[in-house]
């Protein structure tokens, strides 16, 4: 437990300095599932994968930010 805790804080400090770093990845995903859908690469771009893990890594960056 006390490593969980220590790896939540590490996380926490570095994401405290860098508050943009999520969204940015989160619109990097979105961006890569909007070129994925032109080649039709498999499962991926026809699931939408990496759009819906963008959004959700983007919401999630931006609730962090404003919380820290």
């Amino acid at each position: 437990m006390q490593k969980f805790s220590r790896f939540l804080d590490r996380i926490s400090e570095f994401l405290a300095a860098r508050k943009g770093l999520l969204p940015l990845i989160g619109l990097l995903l979105v961006v890569i599932n909007f070129i994925l859908q032109f080649f039709s690469i498999g499962w991926i771009a026809e699931s939408n994968l990496l759009l819906h893990l963008g959004l959700i890594l983007a919401i999630i960056g931006f609730l962090l930010a404003w919380a820290l």
